[in-house]
């Protein structure tokens, strides 16, 4: 049997995204601007999991089985593998793996979008290890820091990949273009007999991952992006991933022929839990590639294979809208856009230029990662209404199954339902907790409630809307300025759509805090920009200095296409004077 070599990783930087929200500690004054009140928050219930959902292994033996000759999926290599053909092969490959890491309770994977790189995650989920995807865009000493904390000895990779990112894990590595000589006949022969033969109801005896099923089980470690701080380790459960894919499947109506793009990397929990979970448990098709940024490719394989679920930035989706073809996305259904604001402006070309509309949403890795999303039909909300589903400017409405709530973010005290505050969700999808960090963890997690970092409320029809990020807000002369209102007024001062503005700030010794604006093209001069600024409605304590403008080569970004914002303030800083 031959698993596959991933001898496609031609393009790794940049490649990633997960909408993580972070945990920032630091607290500020409350933000003074209520919306309309409602009666009571607005939530739609879960239904209970389907049959057999004990473990992500059980559910996709069960899904494996009922659709064996249907295509599971592919990649920009032109690998296919029908879910047969994954059972088997994963069946075998885990046989291996167990062999090679024994005991070990983690293990790492560090292999982009690929078909290979699924299998592996199947596979360990099969004999019961816990999958750590690690993060190959965040440098050596995340990476270091990522397989100390999981205790990992052994991780999955391919030479190509430590060839290109320059990155050597500790431990011993095990390289998938060495495995096809390293699995026997033996492997393959009971690989066939365990898929083929064994009664479903007889598959814990012959696999760990179906053995002592519990939905507390950890399912998988995934680190947060760090753009605020140190990474945390964010321990997912059976039940929060079975549940997030209960929830998507349940809100978005998931059609049977659904196609997902892969192109999100494994080590972010939209990547995790959409491309390989949601797609193998519920029979569904994915199509992967290993680079989000190689718009030609994911163009074709957007068309070639008519996807209809795409999940990205909207600094990927400005790149695609650019540089593919209309055409080639016309089969879109689902445009989920998430990890940062959608701009208007964006939002706009999007629609005019391929014809589809986008549809936001909102989650964090601590959330598995969906919290909330619009959809391109009409829902019925919490209150028996029914509306258009997709509501732009909002993040949509709130996954089945899950709560919100704002609090003062000084105080800590919760608000009235529909007041602006500290965005706080509840429900089955909440993570367990950070890694050993039990401090850490009580500070965002209390009551099943967790605190996101974001500002926001929910509106009178359930709709949740993201208001600011309260890192992305200064305090200056006592009054909260928010950054990315301050870069929507650039970017229209401009005239240019694409990301050339982005807002942090430094302290000053007069008003707290200051702003400076990070530039890679203005289109004139700071000074011209800033007059243009000073024509519109927006305030004048939020209007920058020309002489805050920092020229820089790029504006700096995450594997995940977020702003880094901690890359950001020291840029500011360097330039300060």
């Amino acid at each position: 049997m031959v698993v596959g070599s991933p001898n496609h990783l031609a393009a790794l930087d940049g490649c990633g995204m997960a909408p993580s929200c972070g945990t920032d500690s630091m607290m500020t004054a409350p933000i003074e601007k209520p919306s309309a009140q409602v009666e009571a928050a607005c939530s739609v219930p879960l239904p209970p999991l389907p049959p057999g959902w004990t473990s992500l292994a059980r559910a996709f033996v069960q899904s494996a089985r009922a659709h064996r000759g249907k295509v599971a999926m592919v990649d920009s290599t032109k690998a296919s593998l029908t879910y047969g053909e994954v059972l088997v092969r994963s069946l075998a490959l885990g046989r291996y793996l167990s062999r090679e890491v024994g005991s070990s309770k983690y293990v790492g994977v560090m292999v982009p979008p690929c078909v290979p790189a699924a299998v592996v995650n199947v596979a360990l989920a099969l004999w019961g290890k816990i999958a750590v995807n690690l993060n190959y865009a965040s440098g050596q000493p995340v990476l270091d820091s990522a397989i100390g904390q999981c205790g990992i000895t052994h991780v999955v990779t391919s030479h190509k990949v430590v060839d290109k990112v320059q990155l050597t894990p500790p431990g011993t590595l095990i390289y998938l273009e060495d495995v096809k000589a390293k699995i026997t006949l033996a492997d393959k022969a009971w690989a066939l007999f365990v898929a083929r033969l064994v009664p479903t109801s007889m598959l814990g005896r012959f696999l760990p991952g179906m053995n002592d099923e519990r939905l507390s089980n950890i399912a998988t470690v995934i680190f947060t992006s760090g753009s605020t701080g140190d990474p945390k380790g964010v321990v997912l459960s059976q039940e929060n991933i079975l549940s997030n894919v209960h929830q998507v499947n349940s809100h978005l109506n998931l059609s049977d022929d659904e196609v997902v793009l892969g192109v999100l990397p494994f080590f972010h929990s939209f990547g995790y839990t959409i491309s390989i979970w949601t797609v193998l448990t519920l029979g569904k098709k994915v199509a992967f590639h290993s680079n989000p940024l190689d718009a030609k490719i994911v163009g074709e394989l957007c068309e070639k294979h008519k996807v209809t679920l795409m999940t990205a930035t909207p600094t990927f989706m400005r790149t695609y809208i650019q540089r593919c073809k209309a055409s080639q996305f016309s089969t879109l259904v689902h445009l989920l856009l998430g990890a940062e604001k959608l701009k208007p402006e964006l939002a706009r070309e999007i629609r005019e230029s391929i014809k589809i509309e986008p549809l936001e949403g909102y989650g964090c890795t601590e959330t598995s990662p969906v919290a909330s999303v619009n959809k391109p039909y009409p829902a019925v909300n919490c209150h028996g209404k029914t509306l258009e589903g997709n509501r732009p400017g909002t993040v949509g409405l709130l996954m089945p199954g899950t709560s919100v709530k704002t609090t003062n973010p000084e105080t800590g005290d919760d608000l009235a339902p529909g007041v602006e505050g500290m965005v706080h969700i509840k429900g089955p999808q909440v993570m367990v907790g950070y890694l050993n960090k039990p401090a850490e963890t009580a500070v965002v997690l209390r009551d099943g409630w967790y605190r996101t970092g974001d500002l926001g409320y929910q509106d009178s029809d359930g709709f949740l809307h993201i208001t600011g990020r309260l890192s992305r807000f200064s305090k200056i002369g006592g009054e909260m300025v928010p950054h990315e209102k301050v870069e929507s007024a650039l970017i229209q001062a401009i005239g240019r759509i694409d990301q050339t503005v982005a807002v942090t700030s430094i302290p000053d010794p007069k008003r707290g805090e200051r702003l400076v604006v990070l530039y890679t093209d203005l289109g004139g001069t700071p000074e011209e920009i800033c007059r243009k600024m000073s024509a519109t409605d927006l305030p004048k304590l939020w209007l920058p200095s020309a002489s805050d403008f920092r020229k820089v080569d790029a504006i700096p970004v995450l594997a995940s296409g977020k702003i880094d914002l901690r890359r950001m303030k020291e840029l500011a800083l360097q330039g300060a004077g």
